[in-house]
């Protein structure tokens, strides 16, 4: 499982010209989900994210979590982060989870999230989705868990 977390004022999904999900400060989660992926990594890299200290302290240091500011978790699925892009020029989907698969672990994600977390908002799974958002810094990170 494989997600990108940016750091934002500001983001939000629509669908079809209308609003999904929106938060305020906090994390936008990209997040791509491999054939191999359980539950259980869906846990593991969700807990990271939650306390991955990426928020500036009084310092002007990265010492605070999404926890810590009470920050609202945009979570958005895309295979694409799964892609091999090692050769060629076109992007190989082998490793990515069957969209049954794929919704499942989603799922099952924010699931865990909405019960450890205030404010969850979520794209479309499977949708063509259209996301914006003000990247506060920039800050930007990729997560993997295997």
């Amino acid at each position: 499982m494989k997600v990108v977390i940016q750091r934002v004022k500001q983001a939000q999904v629509d669908v079809a010209g209308k609003t999904v999900g929106q938060i305020g400060q906090g994390i936008l989660a990209l997040v791509g989900i491999e054939k191999s992926d359980t539950v259980a990594t869906a846990e593991k890299l969700l807990n990271r994210v939650c306390r991955y200290r990426i928020f500036n302290d009084a310092d002007g240091k990265m010492n605070r979590s999404l926890n810590d500011i009470n920050g609202g978790l945009l979570l958005v699925s895309q295979f694409t982060l799964v892609a091999d892009t090692n050769k060629g020029n076109r992007p190989g989907f082998s490793r990515g989870a069957s969209p049954e698969h794929g919704l499942n672990i989603f799922n099952e994600m924010v699931q865990l999230a909405r019960q450890t977390h205030l404010n969850v908002q979520t794209g479309q799974f499977g949708a063509d989705m259209q996301v914006s958002l003000v990247n506060d810094g920039p800050v930007t990170f990729n997560l993997e868990i295997q």
